[in-house]
């Protein structure tokens, strides 16, 4: 489904964005297309990818607009395959049961994310299964979603439910997420601000390790380079194996739990990587979260900006903001100026606040 002409019904100007700024990649696209479904504004976006290797619209990203088309019954100008430009003009945001596929191993969780809060506002519930990569290195696994992102944004007062029927290693695909979405509209919804600036008391970590069609011993060599930095003990260990994917794949997460927030960090196997490899940096990046005084790393601060904007705001401490998380507040700015706030209050632990908008969810 292709919408080249727009549909009329909203007169106003559309906000306008270069996709050069930040990190210059796709969340500029999503963001800029959630927040569109949620305020009704249309958006204009020039150099669409431009910092990219292959800038224009790639098959995911693609996804992504026929997604927001779907929801919003919407009009499109550059909906194609490889287009540097788009200008979008969203409809009302509709309920339903979706089925969304990104023709490639390109990441069903980003696809999924882009509609996922304009979904919130809908008078009904709705259910969202999106076909495609649901483990590559490019995109949040679901695991992270699962453990990290969606208990904060329940936290906020939306409980949304998430399922992985089937797991999607690069460069395969066929993965399925499935989500089942509440509407915030109801009178039984609550939604309240975001207050997350200590971790709380440390309670487990696990060492996840998930893998399909590759032999046991490249899951050793990764728990043990992963285990010997860290020092983990065995019983921290869990395997998975996945025998319905459709190609081979490999990752391991660590799963850190703390009373207040999970941090979920993850590394890939690939051709050009040998096991003690991807077992190593899994660690180093657990020792990065552990030894910082940020409640919130990176990846999550980054998810993080959105929903706050859109349901009740609040306040969190991370680590440096990273190039993702300025770009996102950036896209935010351009729809809701002075929402996001940044300050570092000591040597790398930052506070960021998040005012809601005017056009938040619950009007």
């Amino acid at each position: 489904m292709q919408a080249d002409s727009m549909k009329s019904g909203q007169a106003s100007a559309p906000v306008e964005l270069d996709g050069r700024m930040g990190e210059g990649g796709g969340q500029v696209l999503r963001s800029a297309l959630t927040l569109s479904l949620c305020s009704g504004r249309p958006v204009q976006i020039q150099h669409i990818r431009a910092g990219r290797r292959r800038p224009g619209l790639m098959r995911q990203h693609l996804a992504c607009v026929r997604a927001a088309l779907a929801v919003s019954g919407g009009g499109a100008q550059g909906a194609e395959l490889g287009s540097s430009e788009l200008l979008f003009q969203p409809g009302p945001v509709r309920c339903g049961d979706y089925r969304f596929e990104v023709g490639s191993a390109g990441s069903a969780a980003l696809v999924l994310q882009t509609v996922l809060l304009p979904l919130l506002l809908a008078e009904e519930a709705s259910q969202v299964r999106v076909v495609g990569g649901t483990h590559n290195a490019w995109a949040p696994p679901y695991e992270f979603l699962q453990h990290s992102f969606l208990p904060q944004l329940a936290r906020m007062g939306a409980a949304v439910e998430l399922v992985l029927e089937r797991i999607g290693f690069y460069p395969a695909g066929g993965g399925i997420l499935c989500a089942k979405i509440p509407a915030l509209q109801s009178a039984e919804s609550t939604t309240q601000p975001l207050q997350l600036l200590d971790r709380g008391a440390a309670l487990d970590s696990q060492a996840l390790i998930q893998g399909a069609h590759l032999p046991a011993r490249v899951y050793d060599r990764e728990w043990e380079a992963m285990s010997r930095i860290l020092g983990w003990e065995e019983s921290q260990r869990c395997d998975q194996a996945h025998k319905n994917s459709l190609g081979p794949g490999n990752c391991i997460h660590a799963i850190l739990r703390f009373a207040e927030v999970t941090e979920v960090v993850t590394s890939f196997g690939a051709r050009n990587r040998s096991s003690n490899q991807v077992g190593a940096d899994v660690a180093h990046q657990a020792q990065q979260f552990l030894q910082s005084k940020a409640a919130v790393g990176r990846r999550l601060a980054d998810q993080l900006l959105l929903p706050m904007a859109l349901l009740q705001g609040g306040e969190f401490h991370t680590t440096q903001p990273s190039q993702h998380t300025l770009t996102n507040a950036e896209v935010i700015h351009a729809f809701h100026p002075g929402l996001v706030q940044m300050l570092e209050v000591e040597t790398d632990l930052w506070k960021i606040s998040v005012q809601p908008s005017r056009t938040t969810i619950l009007k």
